[in-house]
């Protein structure tokens, strides 16, 4: 009721919607309706129409009820709770169950996804590329390799909104693919430099002409572990026959399902979000370039990637890693 005098005596002395509502901490609405209220029936007005029901407290009982309901599927056969309809399904506010929820740390609208390895030999394989990162060979090159494969080159049939204050670029929804092509590309964990090649197409002998270029890049003789997913293109038999006559280069395979474990993975969001998911390309060639134009660049302020572990009590140290002489 006070809060309510006050506002009425604001308003009359000349003060403006956004004074009031800094002043009293309230809304536009709010200022609307009881001046309309207090216009109407003048200080009767003021009072409070609806006496309500007594408020819910928030028992331990009452959040454990909560927390157990938010577990189930709602019976509409929706796939998670919101506040207002499970707030409904209990009888209790929709305030009061995003209360729970948020000291709980519940999150009924999201969703992640997950990919769990099923490889028998992920732990032998997991610690020998860790071990790599970790603690790896002195005299030795180690490149992570993989390929961004059907790269779309696709052009905006509408012009492009460019940024402007308070909104956001804009493309129109039409586009036209001038064709698709692979990137190769393999990233020197000690500089950080990104080695890439376009194809396009992604078989083994393109697979072993890139692996010739990266064998080019340093010294003749020199040992090389190469970090790469299960591809079939990497185990052909033409590739095992290569690897017959380059002793010195060594295949390390990340286990199923895990191509996280390989750090050229990073890289590829880099450049996806950086040039492929916004970019405009007015042919293959034009895709081609631009991707090979960010590498040089990139390759200019590169820098490795540190390997950190925050769980501290899974942490693979340098005397448990596997190493790789």
């Amino acid at each position: 009721m006070v809060q309510r005098a006050r506002l009425i005596l604001m308003l009359d002395e000349g003060r403006t919607y956004a004074e009031v509502e800094q002043a009293l901490g309230c809304s536009s609405p709010y200022i609307t309706r009881w001046k309309l209220r207090f216009l109407e029936n003048r200080v009767l007005g003021l009072a409070s129409r609806y006496v309500g029901g007594q408020p819910r407290v928030r028992t331990a009982a009452l959040e454990a009820k909560i927390l157990e309901k938010t577990r189930t599927q709602p019976k509409d056969d929706s796939t998670h709770w919101s506040t207002r309809k499970l707030g409904a399904e209990l009888g209790v506010s929709h305030m009061m169950v995003a209360r729970v929820w948020a000291r709980a740390g519940l999150q009924p609208h999201r969703l992640e996804r997950y990919m769990a390895s099923d490889d028998p030999d992920f732990e032998r394989k997991a610690a020998d590329i860790i071990g790599l990162y970790l603690n790896p060979p002195r005299h030795a090159a180690i490149f992570c390799l993989d390929e961004e494969s059907h790269i779309q080159a696709l052009d905006r049939l509408d012009p492009v909104l460019p940024l402007s204050p308070g909104r956001a670029e804009r493309h129109g929804f039409e586009y036209y693919r001038h064709g698709t092509l692979s990137l190769y590309a393999a990233l020197d964990t000690r500089s950080g430099e990104v080695l890439g090649k376009p194809v396009a197409r992604h078989t083994s002998q393109e697979f072993i002409g890139f692996l010739r270029e990266v064998i080019d890049s340093q010294p003749r003789g020199k040992e090389i572990h190469v970090i790469l997913d299960n591809l079939s293109a990497h185990k052909s038999a033409a590739v095992r026959e290569f690897l017959d006559g380059h002793p010195h280069i060594h295949f390390h395979f990340t286990p199923t399902y895990s191509s996280w474990l390989n750090q050229v993975e990073i890289w590829f969001s880099k450049i996806e979000r950086d040039v492929i998911a916004r970019g405009v390309f007015t042919s293959v060639a034009d895709l081609a370039r631009k991707l090979m134009r960010y590498i040089r660049h990139y390759n200019k302020r590169a820098k490795p990637i540190r390997w950190t572990y925050r769980d501290t009590s899974r942490r693979i140290t340098h005397d448990s890693a596997v190493t790789v002489h």
